[in-house]
């Protein structure tokens, strides 16, 4: 074994990692922070920026994420990074544009002129929400384990859970609604988009939780995901942290059914390490455990992937892109998937990037995706054909297509089925910049057999490996962002009470907050 010891070793660049590893080292332990392959926000082509998937940053409202903040003593500084988006979300479909502005009259104004049948429908919808939510935000402020575990856990946690409302998985929020109403995808489809539960219906709290996550304020940051990456990285560094982004884990040092060690790829020897804290699904992780063998026993849940998000890059000319489309919308089509549209930023100058993502079927043919996609933008917005550039996706390993010189309009080569004409650029030009030459994995979206803790959970935060905890989307895989959020903070918790010393710390460290 190394002599170089870690309390925690953290896999991942997720925010549920990133978070728990800035509030580990913000509370002395020692971390390092190991990138375990994860891949960046971005690559490019020929100095033309694309997009691995979109990021829009919904828990930047939440109570876990002010907490955060509040902890690491940055929530001045990180207010004035955010900007406000207006309108927070536009819903597309035929007929219908639907914009939600952070005002509530022009918002009644939407309501009244596209869905002037159930106006008093949408009003008591949205003052529902906005109780529903209040109730949440105090229950997500309390210092409590998401979900909980040992007895204790489970005790102080369910004294919380109580005030949380429309925990009846029968509950229809949207009851008041015609079954035809066209309004009940514009509730539905960001909720869906945000959250990690595969399926249509989500459980009717995590459906009030991510819609209002979506109404009542959305935030941007300028740099996007690399920026918030960028952030948590740096706090974790200021508090004394290792981070090496470049590194994966190859193995867990595992002894008397506790994880040891850690055997980082291409080092000779393992790291000590006392904890390790990954996003990854409990399976994958402790399968870097060569040799151990999981205790016998029922598992509380089966967790599996059913989905999959399938992101495609459309660089544009500005002028192909309609002024009054708002950073993130939705495309409903008569016929074909949802599409959720965002304008991603750090696009080149001169260009719009625009991010689209489809859910997909775990083992659906990506074989024609990008078409269908590709047919989807067009239905709404029928000049990007003219102006495109460049269109991408990371994951299905097709050529690139470029659209740019006169001989991408030669109809020999690129795709032709639908009247599109591009130059064809092999994966291996696109490594040099942060590309892949084969195709990537897609982010999947999990179903959990049985329903664990009122439809909202999956895994335990521990894993049957002593001392091996987890953070990922299949913690809390109904709440999105917020779930990671809430399983960082727990994970925190949980390590932080097997120190006395550094618990009390913390309990000092609270006191003088609220004193202040």
């Amino acid at each position: 074994m190394s002599t170089k010891h870690f309390d925690v070793v953290v896999l991942g660049t997720s925010l549920g990692a990133l978070t728990a590893a800035a509030l580990l080292a913000r509370r002395s332990w020692r971390v390092l922070l190991l990138g375990h392959g994860a891949r960046k926000p971005t690559y490019a082509y020929d100095n033309v920026v694309l997009a691995r998937r979109p990021f829009t940053f919904l828990s930047a409202s939440s109570p876990a994420w002010n907490r955060v903040l509040v902890e690491l003593a940055q929530s001045q500084t990180f207010r004035r990074r955010l900007g406000s988006l207006d309108p927070m979300l536009q819903v597309l479909a035929p007929g219908l544009r639907l914009d939600v502005p952070p005002d509530a009259d022009l918002f009644a104004r939407e309501v009244e002129r596209e869905f002037p049948a159930v106006p008093r429908a949408v009003e008591a919808l949205y003052a529902e929400l906005a109780r529903s939510n209040a109730l949440a935000d105090a229950a997500f402020e309390c210092d409590a384990v998401w979900p909980p575990g040992g007895f204790w856990e489970r005790r102080e946690t369910s004294s919380v859970v109580l005030t949380l409302p429309h925990l009846d998985p029968a509950l229809d929020l949207l009851s008041e609604f015609p079954r035809e109403s066209a309004f009940r995808a514009v509730v539905k489809a960001p909720a869906r988009f945000a959250s990690d539960l595969a399926g249509d219906a989500l459980p009717p709290f995590a459906l009030a939780r991510l819609h209002g996550a979506w109404t009542r304020g959305v935030s941007y940051l300028k740099g996007g995901e690399s920026e918030l990456t960028a952030f948590l990285v740096e706090r974790l560094r200021a508090h004394g942290g290792e981070v090496r982004l470049e590194d994966r884990a190859s193995g867990l040092v595992v002894a008397g059914g506790k994880v040891k060690g850690v055997q980082i790829d291409g080092d000779e020897t393992p790291v000590g390490a006392t904890f390790v804290v990954s996003d990854l699904p409990t399976a994958p992780l402790l399968a870097l455990a060569r040799g151990f063998v999981a205790p016998q026993g029922d598992a509380p849940a089966s967790v599996t992937v059913r989905e999959n998000r399938f992101v495609m890059s459309l660089v544009v000319r500005p002028e192909g892109v309609p002024q009054p489309l708002a950073t993130e919308s939705f495309l409903l089509p008569a016929k074909g998937s949802v599409v959720h549209l965002h304008k991603a930023p750090g696009a080149t100058p001169g260009t719009v990037l625009l991010v689209a993502e489809v859910l997909v079927a775990a083992r659906a043919s990506l074989a024609c995706a990008r078409e269908e996609v590709w047919l989807t933008l067009t239905e709404f917005l029928p000049f990007i054909e003219k102006h495109a550039i460049m269109c991408d996706s990371p994951h299905d390993g097709r050529p690139l297509w470029d659209f740019r010189t006169a001989s991408a309009r030669d109809p020999s080569v690129g795709p032709t089925s639908w009247g599109l004409h591009a130059q064809s650029i092999d994966r291996a030009r696109l490594r040099a910049s942060g590309g892949s030459l084969e195709a990537e994995a897609m982010v999947p979206r999990f179903h959990v057999t049985p329903t664990q803790f009122h439809g909202l959970a999956g895994e335990p935060l521990r894993t049957a490996l002593g001392n091996v905890l987890v953070v990922g989307p299949t913690v809390l895989p109904a709440l999105g962002q917020e779930g990671a959020l809430l399983a960082a903070w727990g994970v925190a918790r949980i390590i932080t009470r097997t120190d006395r010393g550094k618990a009390k710390m913390l309990r000092d460290m609270w006191s003088k907050v609220e004193i202040s």
